[in-house]
């Protein structure tokens, strides 16, 4: 087995420490500018003990333990964040395809294990949801440093499967989710745009912030294919024998129109739309949207 710390190697890590993530629009609790948490001592909802440590105040200290094992253990609180995200990983059928060794849904990991990890060390709760044609797993927010190796075990287990419903899984999340955040969509939205729009619109009715990764192989873009093949619908299983030469220009140009549709629809509703390319390393593009993100505002 994988193992699951290898989603994040420690020159991304070092990275992603001097990184802020700022939510643009007014999201609830959240301070405008570069986040700061105003964290004023610890908060009513209990997480787990740890062993105490000099310089800890005492009047944390859990003396039931103490009694019990005549050892000081702290009773550590998970705090009030300013900001609660929801990664949601598509987990379907054409997720698995790749051209260039990395597939959709492992790139796509790895950009969830990267935000994962850039939350929590910003103090924020995060959690995960993966999906296909329903929700599969949800993992509920939190904020403790423990939490990223729960995610991460997690996306180690996750396999490509199944047909796709995003809009469906949309709606049922933007059900789901009371409290308003960050929605963080990680797919290749192979789905009707407009249901998918109108899923997305339904996050913002919540007004919840949303940012899209629309995770693409070079191939998917490009058609780039030089023989005579037999394409595979990895979710149906149908099969369609082709030249592609014979409609290289036509998908090319569909593509690109199904790209441009996206951005002008996401951009009409304030959401963020980033297009990744599986042949561009996720940390350096993850990195160039922060960045731009952070000149932004």
């Amino acid at each position: 087995m994988k193992d699951y710390r290898r989603f994040l190697n420690p020159e991304v890590v070092s990275k992603l420490s001097n990184m802020d993530l700022k939510a643009r629009l007014v999201v609830e609790g959240f301070i405008t500018g570069l986040h700061k948490s105003p964290y004023h001592g610890f908060s009513v909802e209990f997480a787990e003990h740890r062993q105490y440590m000099p310089g800890d105040s005492i009047r944390h200290i859990d003396w039931k333990v103490y009694a019990k094992s005549d050892r000081y253990y702290v009773k550590e609180y998970e705090e009030e964040t300013n900001l609660k995200s929801y990664i949601l990983l598509d987990a379907s059928g054409s997720m698995a395809y790749q051209s260039n060794g990395l597939t959709k849904l492992e790139y796509g990991s790895y950009v969830s294990a990267a935000l994962t990890y850039l939350m929590l060390t910003q103090r924020d709760a995060v959690g995960l949801a993966i999906f296909d044609s329903g929700i599969r797993r949800y993992i509920a927010p939190r904020s403790i440093m423990g939490h990223l190796n729960v995610v991460l075990k997690e996306l180690n287990g996750v396999a490509a499967s199944a047909e796709t419903n995003v809009s469906a899984t949309f709606h049922q999340l933007a059900e789901r989710i009371k409290r308003r955040g960050l929605i963080i969509v990680i797919s290749d939205l192979f789905d009707d745009p407009q249901k998918i729009m109108l899923g997305l619109k339904h996050f913002r009715h919540k007004k919840h912030e949303v940012i899209i990764f629309h995770v693409l192989d070079p191939f998917e873009r490009t058609f780039a294919y030089q023989a005579e093949a037999r394409f595979k619908d990895m979710e149906t299983e149908e099969e369609l024998p082709t030249q592609p030469w014979h409609i290289w220009t036509e998908y090319r140009e569909l593509m690109k129109e199904r790209i441009e549709t996206f951005k002008r629809e996401c951009r009409a509703d304030l959401i963020d739309y980033v297009l990744m390319d599986t042949s561009v390393d996720f940390d350096y593009a993850l990195f160039s949207y922060l960045n731009k993100r952070k000149r932004l505002h």
